[in-house]
């Protein structure tokens, strides 16, 4: 990796008001090439691209300053979501390093626009795109305003999101032995809404990772979906970084779910 995943997931936060300056071109060659070998370990291939937007007519109501966009989209199918938002926060974290600002943005794009540059197909999806720039002094008041209305720098206590064994039984960070920084980093994920969907089990050293649904999905199928792959890119991240290695398998243990959750992916740590 090169760059601090931990301090680049402390450090980032969602940036809507833009300084107007290109990119650099040694921060866009490197921007460009980290987005080429970008690979996620569900298999998912995203097809990431940099879209000038005064040449496709792109645009967002709460973007100011920024004429760049950073868009992906991917086949429909199996993990699609969770490969897609995987990557795409992989590629954020990645720009951050570089001191490039973004935001994800789904219900705020000029879709139809998006879709039509990016060459999206009837067997794919663009779920979310952002800008790309370099972060103004100041927020524009739209931008303050949406971070307050959105409680964007709170957060869901870690006993809350994570449990031991079973649902119903808390789990404390100090309790999480291995795995608590990687959760920790996994709380700390952006998410549509700040809904923050992502749940997981600890059982016998296995992570066993869910989504608490609260949104309906849609054409562009299950956003929260996406949501929880942001949250295992921090998970899977702080891992490697810590000198952990491990896998994602489909191993559901059947236990017992809460109302509006289901399972998703389980994280196998190697002996």
């Amino acid at each position: 990796m090169s760059f601090s995943a931990k301090e680049m997931i402390r450090k980032r936060k969602s940036v809507r008001s833009f300084d107007g300056r290109a990119l650099r071109s040694e921060d866009r060659a490197a921007l460009e090439q980290f987005i080429r070998a970008e690979e996620n370990p569900f298999g998912v291939p995203v097809d990431f691209r940099l879209l000038e937007a005064k040449e496709y007519g792109l645009s967002s109501p709460v973007i100011v300053g920024a004429d760049l966009y950073l868009a992906a989209k991917v086949k429909r199918g199996r993990q699609n979501e969770i490969g897609f938002g995987y990557s795409f926060e992989h590629a954020c974290l990645y720009a951050e390093s570089l001191g490039i600002g973004t935001v994800m943005l789904a219900a705020s794009l000029s879709r139809a626009e998006f879709e039509k540059a990016m060459d999206v197909e009837g067997d794919e999806v663009l779920s979310v795109a952002s800008s790309i720039g370099y972060p103004a002094q100041k927020k524009s008041i739209r931008d303050s305003l949406i971070r307050k209305g959105l409680k964007a720098d709170d957060r869901i206590p870690f006993d809350q999101l994570f449990f031991g064994k079973e649902f119903g039984n808390p789990l404390a960070a100090s309790s999480a032995g291995v795995y608590a920084n990687a959760l920790e980093m996994a709380r700390w994920a952006p998410s549509a809404g700040n809904a923050q969907p992502w749940r997981a089990v600890i059982l016998e050293d296995t992570v066993h990772f869910y989504e608490k649904k609260s949104m309906r999905e849609s054409s562009l199928g299950d956003i929260q979906k996406v949501d929880v792959g942001i949250a295992l890119a921090h998970f899977d991240l702080t891992m490697q970084e810590e000198g952990n290695k491990g896998r994602f398998v489909e191993a559901d243990p059947g236990i017992v779910l809460p109302g509006n959750v289901q399972y998703i992916i389980s994280y196998v740590r190697a002996k």
